[in-house]
């Protein structure tokens, strides 16, 4: 019985490890490329794979933050990755400020040929400011 369980749990390990690698980036690899992790993992099987979710964990307590692949603790997402629009408040922010616009002309529209806010097919062209041309941060999200 151990004769079967022992091999399939460092195969096991292998295989967390392997696809552990393949997940992160070269900068989160401790110095060592990830080609250099993956011949240690592959030509020490038992001691690589340990060595590796060793430092895997060890770098994620360090890191704190939060995963958004893995949805739980551990990298906090690089500061040039794009973010989900619905998870961006300045995106949030735009969206809402495009909505009130369009209200106000639609309810100040219906009043005459001159009062009209300028809003016809005006799409976001603003760059997120209020009629008056300046940033409406009493509104924003804090």
């Amino acid at each position: 019985m151990l004769r079967v369980l022992i091999p399939l749990v460092v195969i096991g390990l292998v295989v967390y490890a392997l696809a552990d690698l393949a997940r992160v980036t070269e900068d989160e690899t401790g110095g060592l490329p990830k080609w250099a992790w993956a011949v240690i993992i592959v030509l020490l099987p038992g001691a690589g794979s340990l060595a590796w979710i060793v430092f895997r964990r060890a770098q994620r307590g360090s890191g704190g933050g939060y995963d958004r692949r893995s949805g739980g603790p551990g990298r906090r997402p690089s500061p040039g990755r794009p973010v989900a629009p619905d998870d961006d408040p300045e995106f949030l922010w735009r969206l809402e400020q495009e909505r009130r616009r369009r209200q106000r002309g639609e309810a100040g529209g219906s009043g005459g040929a001159g009062g009209s806010t300028g809003g016809s097919g005006e799409t976001g062209g603003t760059g997120g400011k209020d009629a008056s041309g300046e940033k409406g941060d009493q509104d924003r999200p804090a």
